[in-house]
């Protein structure tokens, strides 16, 4: 059977569209059915239960969806391999970030690896961190930015960055006239909080706890960007990564507030289907990270830890061309709406 119809039939299980394979193929949808039903007589089996809408996959649809992303993923380490062999990079890496990874810490990166590999080919989505987590386990895409990243049976993750987490305020804020405080002064004040389920609140909220602090709980919301806008109206004072803040604390819209005794950290790291083939290109965008290939991401073999990664954005379904990236430009239009010093929060 023809890569060609191996690759269909992955992207209407993707999708969870024959509509949408059509379209990423180029072809109509009763070609993208016709298919999948010479698949399905080729094999012997049923690959889809149509009756249940959405369709499902069979038990063996299944196993065959397995294989058969993992015959396309090799195909693609090889095709990248081999034209490295003329000593051009021109092979393709396809990343999901939450969001506030890839606007904040990838872009300096992204630009150094396409000015350095300007044939490569870089495709980034900024997604919800669950989505993330699908997509690398499915074999969608080649590397998933999370905060808290844990690896299980599926995903093998590698801590990246431990980033530094500080205290803002609005500049009419009565801490904003405050050279230094003590974490103390939070009890009782208002804060504008993560949702009580994110990760980033519940390891906030054990330290705080351990130190016997309770801050004010004004409002909770689901990610950083609507965070920052209520501390701009003074809703609250909130506890946010230090790269998010540094535009709005350099227009003056938020002031920062600095804690002798208290310096949280947020993990952030990367995420990678287990057992999936590397190709050149990835290996080299992995080196520009500051990272190495690691040779877990081959072995079959399920760790202890299956819990899941969480993380403290919404979903901004997007990608950008490599001219957007080197320009680092990302339209305004995709800017979702809705311890002791060295104390790290922790997974």
């Amino acid at each position: 059977m023809h890569l060609k119809s191996i690759k269909v039939f992955c992207d209407v299980v993707a999708h969870r569209s024959f509509s949408k394979a059509a379209e990423d193929n180029g072809i109509s949808q009763s070609a993208v059915s016709q298919t999948i039903h010479q698949l399905e007589e080729h094999i012997g089996v049923r690959l889809i239960d149509r009756s249940k809408r959405p369709f499902v996959l069979t038990v063996e649809g299944d196993c065959y969806h397995h294989g058969c992303r993992q015959i396309l993923t090799q195909m693609d380490a090889l095709e990248d391999e081999v034209r490295g062999l003329h000593d051009e990079v021109v092979g393709r890496v396809v990343i999901a970030s939450i969001y506030s990874i890839g606007l904040h810490q990838l872009t300096l990166h992204l630009k150094t690896f396409l000015t350095d590999y300007p044939k490569a080919n870089i495709k980034l989505e900024y997604q919800h961190p669950t989505r993330v987590a699908e997509l690398v386990e499915s074999g969608q895409i080649d590397i998933g930015f999370v905060s808290y990243p844990k690896s299980n049976r599926n995903i093998v993750a590698t801590l990246w960055q431990e980033e530094p987490m500080v205290l803002v305020c609005a500049p009419q804020h009565p801490l904003a006239s405050q050279k230094n405080i003590e974490l103390q002064q939070l009890d009782h004040v208002d804060f504008v909080a993560f949702e009580s389920n994110l990760k980033v609140r519940i390891e906030l909220d054990k330290l705080f706890s351990q130190r016997m602090i309770g801050p004010k709980i004004a409002m909770e919301l689901d990610n950083i960007e609507t965070i920052k806008r209520a501390v701009e109206i003074n809703a609250g004072v909130s506890l946010l990564p230090a790269q998010t803040v540094e535009r709005e604390i350099q227009l003056g819209t938020l002031s920062l507030v600095r804690m002798n005794d208290f310096a949280p950290t947020r993990p952030i790291g990367i995420i990678q289907r287990r057992g999936a083939p590397v190709g050149i290109t990835t290996r080299l965008f992995l080196e520009t990270l500051g990272l190495s290939y690691d040779s877990e991401i081959a072995d079959t073999k399920e760790p202890a830890n299956e819990n899941r990664q969480q993380s403290n954005d919404v979903p901004v379904v997007t990608s950008h061309s490599n001219d957007d990236l080197l320009r680092n430009q990302v339209p305004a239009n995709q800017v979702p709406a809705n311890a002791s010093p060295g104390s790290a929060i922790k997974t």
